[in-house]
């Protein structure tokens, strides 16, 4: 009884932990063909993306990507940091929690074909 008391305190006390963790948002505005941020500097965390449309004319959308890496093979893709249903006009939406270490990365939309910007995070 005693092991499995102390193994639901342990369990408790790691999930109070993740929940713990500060999650913080980075905003992205998306336009016709560009993001209206050209590049970002983040410190490491746990990352929720937004994107919004703002009157791009069609579903927008998020790829982030490690620099480096071919942006167009799926696989290299961090598939949380895509958002979870596309962006229409006028909305925003999120992506799950992402985990963001020391390094560049790259983003763009392939919906709104867009350039790739860096993202760093130091």
């Amino acid at each position: 009884m005693k092991h499995l008391i102390s193994t639901l305190v342990v369990a408790l006390a790691f999930v109070l932990n993740i929940n713990a963790q500060e999650v913080k948002t980075i905003s992205l505005e998306q336009t016709k063909g560009e993001f209206t941020q050209k590049s970002l500097t983040v410190s490491e965390g746990t990352y929720v993306f937004a994107v919004s449309n703002n009157q791009v004319g069609k579903d927008v959308g998020l790829v982030l990507v490690p620099k480096g890496k071919d942006a167009s093979k799926p696989e290299n893709h961090i598939a949380t940091a895509y958002v979870t249903e596309v962006v229409k006009d006028g909305k925003v939406e999120k992506s799950k929690a992402t985990k963001l270490t020391k390094g560049e990365y790259v983003y763009f939309c392939p919906l709104n074909p867009t350039p790739q910007y860096t993202l760093t995070v130091e």
